[in-house]
């Protein structure tokens, strides 16, 4: 693998685990707040299970995007790219809203809009690297999940 290759990979995945990163740095405080008042519905997993599945999916996040940018340049790509921003950014701010400002009912909804956008990004990127879209079904299907619990907090508080 080129140097080229190697900082494309290396400058997605930092760039998608420094997002994760920073929100959760952002809402550490807010988390054990959370995690200790807040009722949780049933098939919550412990708060250890949340850190780690995240890194997961954002080093998945990385080389899926990193892949794409490596393809031929192409407006769909571009598009693409974009999309991977757009849903990057989303996925900051529902951090914020459902732990900062316990936002439950408004954080699902932007939820659901994530969840929509990452559909969108797999779409797009099926179009350009079909290995990058399918490394984002973990991510997706995770998304789902959280829609349900974000769902099951807010029904419970």
């Amino acid at each position: 693998m080129n140097h080229t290759k190697i900082k494309t990979y290396l400058f997605g995945i930092l760039l998608a685990e420094a997002a994760g990163g920073l929100a959760g740095w952002l809402t550490r405080e807010d988390v054990r707040i959370y995690t200790d008042s807040i009722t949780q519905p049933p098939l919550s997993p412990p708060p250890l299970v949340f850190p780690v599945v995240w890194t997961i999916l954002y080093a998945l996040m990385g080389i899926s995007a990193a892949r794409v940018a490596l393809t031929a340049d192409t407006l769909e790509r571009r598009h693409g790219l974009w999309i991977f921003g757009l849903q990057l950014a989303m996925n900051f701010f529902w951090s914020i809203l459902f732990f900062r400002f316990q936002m439950f009912g408004l954080a699902l909804i932007w939820l659901a809009a994530l969840w929509g956008v990452i559909l969108w990004m797999i779409t797009v990127f099926a179009r350009v690297e079909p290995w990058a879209a399918r490394l984002q079904i973990p991510y997706l299907v995770w998304v789902a999940f959280a829609g349900y619990l974000n769902l099951g907090v807010w029904i419970l508080n």
